[in-house]
């Protein structure tokens, strides 16, 4: 029965915290693999990392007098402290950009029941005494098909809080918790901390920013790989144009080039930058038109010699770099001969003589 007796209240949480510790552990890794796994799954967002915690049961009770207790007691209302400690099971994502935090939620939406949202980082206060901004906040429960399957009864009836957040917003939380006696010091100092919030959430939008921006120059890098266009001599009607010169590779070319001849291989953009400057390195002044056009006279004859190097050596990588790597050491033996470790070179070499002897058998 709710009462207005704190001390009776507070020995009554105490005591459900102690017998449901277990459930709440439990409860706490199953709900955080849940939340990873239909975030991972819906693919279309970058996940830095998800992660959940049981909140101390002192925590608990410090949230409960803040929050409650003056405002139950003032009118009178009887209260347990149990149901309005929404997060006593925590599970956090956090994300690379803002923009991912409301993909994320309609995600997890579509998973689990929804009790309530808080949009934390529109709902910040502009007061001098209010700091950061601390991402969106939704507490969930299983959703009515989970909470029947066995395996969930031990924690069916808890709810938990999830918290979404991009990586500079949980870095300026980490640091917010850190500052103390927000409410107590001077305005100078209070100040400075709105300047320093102010500046991670500009870090927030310029990282989008650029994200969007090196995603546009990928698509506006020019596409080496189209079909040559007809042969002028073919129609002699129609106006001859200049070819365009040909820029200098670089890794948003490299990409398009790349992705053509490998269609289903995703390319880590910092192994890209690496890569594009050992191509520089062994030939200064390597251009995208030659890049490819290198590519498609080699790419045949070394595709054949995965194959066979595959079959001979079964737990061994071939990735595409080591296609690419093959095929400008193929091109030009002198110039890309750094391309290749001694025992690629010589295996790469041994396979082309038998290739040759085999033609003038």
């Amino acid at each position: 029965m709710p009462s207005l007796d704190f001390d009776l209240e507070e020995a009554r949480f105490r005591a459900f915290y102690a017998e449901q510790s277990t459930a709440l552990e439990t409860a706490c890794d199953a709900f955080t693999g849940m939340v990873a796994a239909v975030v991972t799954q819906a693919g279309g967002v970058e996940v830095a990392k998800v992660e959940g915690r049981v909140k101390d049961v002192e925590e608990c009770i410090r949230k409960f007098v803040r929050k409650y207790r003056p405002a139950l007691e003032e009118s009178n209302k009887p209260y347990e402290i149990q149901p309005y400690i929404t997060d006593l099971i925590g599970v956090r994502v956090v994300c690379l950009y803002e923009d991912e935090l409301e993909k994320i939620a309609a995600i997890v939406r579509g998973h689990f029941a929804v009790i309530d949202v808080t949009d934390k980082v529109t709902a910040v206060e502009s007061t001098e005494a209010s700091f950061g901004y601390k991402g969106l906040h939704l507490d969930l429960k299983l959703s009515n098909a989970e909470r029947v399957l066995p395996e969930r009864q031990a924690y069916a009836h808890l709810p938990f809080e999830l918290q979404v957040r991009t990586i500079i917003q949980d870095s300026w939380s980490v640091l917010d918790h850190r500052i103390k006696y927000k409410k107590s010091i001077p305005g100078e100092l209070k100040r400075r901390i709105n300047v320093l919030s102010a500046l991670f959430e500009l870090a927030d939008r310029e990282f989008r920013q650029i994200r969007d921006a090196t995603a546009a120059e990928l698509l506006q890098a020019p596409d080496e790989t189209a079909e040559p266009q007809a042969d002028p001599a073919d129609n002699p009607q129609a106006p001859i144009k200049a070819a365009a010169p040909s820029s200098e590779l670089n890794a948003f070319t490299f990409l398009k080039i790349a992705t053509h001849f490998f269609k289903d291989f995703e390319f880590e953009p910092s192994k890209v930058d690496s890569f594009v400057d050992d191509i520089q390195a062994w030939s200064r002044g390597m251009t995208r038109a030659r890049f490819n056009a290198l590519m498609r006279e080699t790419v045949g004859v070394v595709k054949r010699y995965k194959q066979y190097f595959e079959e001979q050596n079964p737990q061994a990588s071939f990735n595409p770099y080591t296609v690419i790597r093959h095929c400008l050491y193929l091109s030009n033996k002198a110039v890309f001969r750094p391309a290749l470790r001694n025992s690629a070179r010589e295996s790469f070499e041994a396979w082309l003589q038998e290739q040759q002897e085999t033609k003038t058998q």
